[in-house]
Formats: structure tokens, sequence, C-alpha cells
């Protein structure tokens, strides 16, 4: 089954309208919908990410071993010899592949130390033996050291143990917080919905918490509990379900025939940064093994994917902190100048603070500067600034032409973190297109928000910055914005940082 595309859900027909006594959420449920959307849960760690970690500090520590009996013994002996980096960077590579094979880099492993250490320890054992046996079939006795060689084995082994120890304590502490824990809801709560809760059920509630069903009918085949877990409404409450609380994963547990059934749902909900799944547990179509991914031992076909997750976050998050500070660091003459022009040029404060609309749709406060009289503000951005603005300072018309009025958002992306360097602009509270909110000129419009906004982005460099006083500039807008979330790589944001510069100066759109 091939994923959904952006453009699928767009065009897919609307849902009919629910009258209101079906859309409620079972008086008895309501209690613990509400008590689940006011839980306090912490952001998820990757589990791609923290084996990768365990990964590289393995390698360091098997390396570091090799590096600590070389300066010990053979630099003292022989003095330098080039020839050991090479072979402690190759054992360090087929330990790390080896100990990959074994199965000892996933979170059930990271948890029982006891049984991983076995695995390591015969993992470093092969890996020994099989470079013992290419010195001997190549004929490479002299090249190194067999002392050196022991000694490196015997200290590495329990350095490797030892980190295992550790990290399973580390690992715990996650468990524990709920780190490392996948918050799922099931959409569908009919025979196919309680056949899988039943199946999710055996999975260990330190990897797994159900946290609730969701159907889209509103008559009796949609039961107030599936399988011991609450009904806690329609699509339509889970969107905003999803933006109250944490939810990494929405199950659908419908047969793969009602594709239209699907669509429309989707419709709704693509605009969460969440993935999403079908179960596949019920489908008499088979597909290759390979199609599959798992929730539990459940197979699960590949719907949407959270958009930038594992490594891509981490790699973006580094990006936009160290490149955010030496940008401040470059621009501080310019910063501190601007401040100066405004207070010369009106009273009041030179800093400007805004609620907007950011990842997942989270109010954040981000800081411009100031480039409108004081007693004229608009902190929601209720009326749109126009050509000749009469609320706009001199210093302003400038500041704002030139963006320079956006450098103080640099504040937010290297000490605050709720802004990106590269990113869909964050959404003003009551930003409009002509006379109507953004979100009711573009269908899907929030979809623009399952990644975290930036100061510059794939919109703004291609001409569509500045007032969206047309439904068509809006549109646009967010179809250049949809773009940079499906293609997002850090080469995109380099090249969308270089030309910057140049697109202020060939659009003049801001006013």
């Amino acid at each position: 089954m091939a994923a959904f595309s952006a453009r699928d859900l767009r065009e897919a027909p609307a849902a009919q309208p629910e009258r209101e006594r079906e859309r409620r959420t079972p008086p008895a449920n309501l209690a613990v919908l509400r008590r689940l959307a006011a839980e306090d849960a912490p952001p998820a760690y990757s589990r791609v990410v923290i084996a990768g970690a365990a990964r590289a500090i393995e390698a360091t520590l098997v390396v570091v071993s090799g590096l600590a009996v070389y300066f010990a013994y053979i630099v003292p002996h022989v003095g330098q010899q080039p020839g050991y980096f090479a072979t402690m960077i190759l054992v360090a590579a087929l330990s790390i592949v080896l100990f990959q094979s074994l199965q000892t880099y996933s979170v059930p492993a990271f948890r029982r130390p006891d049984r991983a250490s076995l695995r390591v320890a015969a993992g470093w054992t092969l890996a020994f033996l099989a470079a013992f046996a290419t010195m001997f079939f190549l004929k490479l006795d002299g090249a190194v050291s067999r002392l050196w060689m022991a000694g490196w084995f015997a200290l590495g082994l329990p350095a490797l143990l030892i980190e295992r120890v550790a990290l399973a304590r580390v690992v715990a502490h996650f468990v524990r917080s709920g780190r490392l824990q996948q918050r799922a809801v099931v959409v569908g709560g009919g025979p196919i919905g309680a056949e899988l809760l039943r199946e999710l059920a055996k999975s260990d509630e330190a990897e797994l918490r159900l946290l609730g069903v969701f159907d889209d009918r509103g008559d009796d085949r949609a039961p107030e509990t599936v399988e011991g877990y609450p009904k806690l409404g329609n699509v339509d409450d889970l969107v905003e379900f999803a933006r109250a609380t944490r939810v990494d994963l929405i199950i659908f547990a419908l047969p793969i025939s009602a594709e239209q059934r699907i669509l429309q749902m989707l419709r709704k909900l693509w605009v969460l940064p969440i993935d999403i799944r079908l179960a596949a547990h019920a489908n008499r179509l088979r597909f290759r093994p390979r199609s599959y991914s798992y929730v539990g031992s459940a197979p699960m076909l590949d719907v949407f994917d959270k958009p930038i997750a594992d490594w891509d976050v981490v790699i973006k998050a580094g990006f936009d902190r160290v490149a955010g500070a030496i940008a401040l660091g470059l621009l501080s003459p310019v910063l501190a100048l601007t401040a100066l022009a405004i207070k010369l040029d009106s009273r009041g404060p030179v800093l400007f603070k805004q609620k907007r609309y950011g990842f997942n749709n989270e109010l954040i406060e981000i800081y411009k500067f100031r480039s409108m009289y004081v007693d004229q503000l608009d902190p929601t951005a209720a009326k749109l600034v126009t050509r000749g603005d009469p609320r706009v300072t001199r210093v302003g018309r400038f500041i704002r032409k030139t963006s320079i009025d956006e450098l103080p958002q640099l504040f937010n992306v290297v000490f605050k973190g709720d802004l990106s360097l590269v990113g869909p602009r964050p959404h003003a509270v009551h930003a409009k297109a002509a006379d109507r909110q953004y979100d009711e000129v573009v269908d899907g419009y929030f979809a623009r928000h399952r990644v975290k906004p930036g100061i510059t982005g794939w919109a703004q460099v291609n001409g569509w910055r500045g007032e969206t006083d047309t439904h068509e500039k809006i549109q646009q807008r967010v179809e250049h914005d949809l773009y940079y979330i499906e293609n997002w790589s850090i080469l995109l944001d380099l090249f969308i940082l270089a030309i910057t510069p140049f697109s202020l100066l060939r659009h003049d759109s801001a006013y």
C-alpha cells in the first residue's frame, strides 16, 4: 500500500458533517479524556538516536582502550607505529558490526545488561579472533604486537561491560520518566480494533502506552469501551487531543478496503506531527515482509511519518544552535545600531514580543524589533501591515523592508529553541488573508506546523513574504511550506540561508 500524499488528502472528499449528539464523547469517559489531556508528558527520546549514540560511545571506548595500551606499551619500547592506528579503527568497526548482528543495540537489550553483556563479550572475542586470523593468513604476525592485542582485549572488555551497566541505568531512568514510551491511540472501535488492542496489550508497558480509542461512528457500533480502553471521542476530538498532550502514534484499525473512509479521516489528521499507521494484522492481502513495520508484534503499513525525526532532529537542532550563535556574533553590530536607531526615532521599547503559533500549534512568544509606534502596536496581527501604513515608524519601514526587524528571533533560535533558522514562518494568532483566517482559506493550512517554524523559509526566498492580502498569496505560501517539509534536508536549509539576502533585494513585498 502506497503512502498517501498531501495532494491526495487535499483532493479527498470532505467527511459529511455529524450531528452534535453523535460527536459527543461518552459522558463516562470525559473525565478520562480530561485527565489524559492534562498529563505532563515530556517529549519522547528517539530510540534510533539512543542506539546510534551507544554505537558511537562503544566505538570510542574500543579505540581509546587500544590507544591506552599502545601508549603504555608500544611507544616506550618501539616508538610511534602508524599501522596500529589502522588496526584499531578496523577492529572497532568490526566490533560494532558484530554487536549489531548480535542484536545488542535495542532498548530491550540496553535494559537487560546481563544478557547483552554476554553478547558483547562474544562479539568482542569474535572481533579479535577475526583479527588474529587475518594476521595469520596475510602473514602479518610481525606487523602488530600480539602482547598489545592481548592487552587491548583484556582492557577493552571490562570497559565495554561497565559502559553497558551505566547505559542500563540511564535507559532505566528514561523508561521511568516515560521518555521511551510510545503514546498511541487507535482509530476504529470495531472487531478489527478490538483484535488489535488485544494484541497490543501484550506489549511491554514501558515501550507502548495505549491511551484510548477514537471512532468516527456515533451510533451503537461505537461502544464506550473497547477491550477495556475508553472511547475518547471522534477524529475531530483526536486533533484537539493530540495538541493538548503528547501522542506519538495513531493506528487505524480499519479494513484496507475502506480507503474512502480512511482518506476522509486522514484529511483531518495529516496536519499533526505524528506517525500514522494502518494495522495490517487482519488484512487478507499480504505484502512482502519488508513492507511492514511493527508495533509490538502487530504488523503495520506506514501511512505518514512524522517529518524531521530521529537523527534529522538532532542535526537540525545542532545546526540551528551553532549557526544561530555565529550569526548573533557576526550581526551584533547591526543589532546594536538598529536598537539605537529605534530608540532615537520614537519612544517605547526596542523589542516587540508577539504571540504566534509554533510547532504543533503551540503558542510561542517571538522577539522582533519594534517597527510601529508604541500606542499602535498589534500583538495579535489582527490587521495586516499595508503599503504606507501610518502605524509604521520611519525606522520601522526600513527594517521591515530589509527584514532586519526579524533578527532578534535569533534569540528564540539560540536560547529558547522554539524557532529554527529555516522553516515555515510562525503563524500570527489573528492573521488573515483579506477578511478570512488563513486556515479558512487553505485546506490543511496547519499542516505547515508539523515542523518547527523558522526565521526564513522556502516561501520567503521564492517571493511569498510580506503582505498576504489575497487568497492566492497565502495559498502559494502554504504550498511552498509544504514542499519544504516534504523535501527537507540540511543542504536545503543551507541553500535557503545562502540565498535569503539576495531574495530580500529581489522581492519587494514587505512593508
